[in-house]
């Protein structure tokens, strides 16, 4: 062999064993210390119940075998982000018995919107901490734990409290704007929001406030612009890692259903979910997208990831049959027939006779649980293909999350 023949030859071989040796030793995994998450029923272990009436049983029953807060049989996407972490599950910032926040905090509430809104969480199940308070909550818990830490730091108590450091080495997780549609859907015909678009489209950024019907929609399509505001202020505050889920489709909730009979053609789409309301829905997402992208200019050391959680969603209810799953908008817990309803956990009477809303025997086929909130199995299918960086802008899975790309 000449040479050259030996050089291209071990030039070839370093480049190889250069390969081999990056594939075998990945990038490490990002060292998240805590989470710290906002959001609605979606991600909530237990605000609202510690708040108000606690939710009752069958609520809990596939994992934790007791009601846990949580608005499903089981565990919520965020139980398994905390699980793919390795870190343990969230108490909620609400909940002052048994909570240990050394590992982050929950400020999630059942019916928490992005903006405030003009309801009561007894008249509609609008929670009273929209997003804005949970960022207020989140102050309030920085600073006093910080402040009690250096009281407790040589005491057993230190050990349920974060350490200053790391609140810039957690994880900071999002999961609103569902209920902020629901809002809008029940104020407005789906006319008036196809009618409104463009000025929706056009006032996006704009901090004017407006009332009446066509403004609440143009007010629910700034909602990207409010939202990344708050997220500045967590910046501000030393977050720097940030996981944003986008809303799901709301159309293809049963619950949506309940109450139509014989509707106009086109009304539903291909699936049997409402086509006006999901393509609301993606219309929000497209400009939470949008602003998520500038905001990584305007952050330069945060590393801010998108997650398509619609799609894993609407993936999950289109391929229900081929899964081998129940029916898409079938509900597993509670009483749903006809016009008669009975919700999950709840006695009612029908025809003079009183029935229990109870659980489905196997909750493991269904994709929604109570009509609004989805089964621990469809939580945990979402979870899988959204971990994984495969539906996520940039594609990064959840353990590298705090690395900017």
């Amino acid at each position: 062999m000449g040479f050259r023949s030996l050089v291209v030859a071990t030039w070839f071989l370093l480049v190889v064993l250069c390969f081999l040796s990056s594939a075998a030793d990945p990038m490490p995994p990002c060292e998240f210390r805590a989470i710290y998450n906002f959001g609605d029923s979606n991600s909530d272990t237990g605000g609202i119940s510690a708040a108000f009436v606690p939710i009752s049983a069958p609520y809990g029953e596939a994992f934790f075998h007791r009601p846990a807060g949580r608005d499903s049989d089981g565990r919520l996407i965020l139980d398994f982000i905390a699980e793919r972490l390795r870190l343990p599950y969230l108490s909620a910032y609400l909940n002052s018995i048994g909570a240990n926040y050394r590992h982050g905090a929950n400020f999630a509430t059942g019916g928490s919107t992005i903006r405030r809104q003009n309801e009561t969480i007894f008249e509609y199940g609008i929670s009273p901490f929209a997003l804005d308070m949970q960022i207020v909550q989140f102050d309030q818990f920085k600073a006093r734990t910080t402040d009690l830490y250096s009281q407790v730091k040589s005491t057993p108590d230190a050990e349920k409290l974060p350490r200053a450091e790391d609140f810039s080495k957690a994880l900071y997780t999002f999961d609103l704007g569902q209920n902020d549609l629901s809002v809008g859907f029940r104020k407005m015909s789906f006319d008036q929001l196809r009618a409104a678009m463009p000025d929706i489209v056009n006032q996006l950024a704009s901090a004017v406030q407006v009332s009446g019907s066509a403004a609440y929609v143009t007010m629910i399509l700034r909602l990207p612009t409010c939202f990344s505001t708050l997220l500045q202020h967590l910046y501000e505050q030393g977050g720097r890692a940030f996981w944003i889920h986008n809303t799901g489709p709301i159309g293809c909730l049963p619950v949506n259903l309940f109450y139509v009979s014989n509707p106009a053609p086109g009304y539903l789409d291909e699936h049997g979910c409402v086509q006006a309301q999901n393509e609301m829905a993606i219309e929000f997402n497209s400009k939470l997208k949008d602003r998520v992208a500038r905001l990584r200019a305007e952050l330069p050391e945060a590393a801010i990831t998108y997650v398509d959680v619609y799609s894993a969603k609407y993936g999950l209810i289109s391929n229900a049959k081929n899964l081998g799953l129940a029916d898409p908008l079938k509900v597993c817990c509670g009483y749903h027939v006809n016009f008669d309803h009975i919700w999950c956990g709840n006695k009612g009477k029908v025809n003079n006779t009183e029935v229990y809303g109870a659980s489905c025997k196997d909750p493991s086929v269904f994709i929604s649980w109570d009509g609004v909130h989805y089964s621990q199995a469809a939580n945990q299918w979402v979870a899988d293909h959204t971990q994984n960086g495969s539906l996520t802008d940039p594609p990064i899975p959840i353990t590298q999350a705090c690395r900017r790309k």
